[in-house]
């Protein structure tokens, strides 16, 4: 039942990741590939983290219903996500004039 929240929001990750894969277009070096598959490989796994930790933190709620865990688990791997590309993007922006080639 934990896994229900990723399984429901992995195609928006995926939407989130490709545009992020994408865009911008240019410089595309093999160095920035790599940067950006390590990045969609942590903001997923930092993502799986935060909604296993948000399902089990959910049991603190006591008087809340069953639905909760899931709206938390959702809410903090959704967070975990755009956190982890929010970072990455300025991260590019600034490692972006050592990966254009110098002519």
């Amino acid at each position: 039942m934990a896994w229900l929240s990723l399984l429901l929001f992995l195609p928006w990750f995926a939407v989130l990741g490709g545009l992020y894969w994408l865009f911008p277009r240019a410089p595309r070096t093999p160095a920035r590939r790599r940067f950006d598959a390590i990045v969609l490989l942590l903001a997923l796994v930092l993502s799986v983290a935060g909604m296993h930790w948000g399902y089990h933190e959910g049991v603190a709620w006591h008087g809340a219903g069953p639905i909760w865990r899931q709206v938390l688990a959702v809410l903090y791997a959704y967070g975990a996500f755009l956190a982890v590309l929010a970072v990455a993007i300025v991260l590019r922006m600034r490692l972006s004039a050592r990966w254009t080639p110098q002519a």
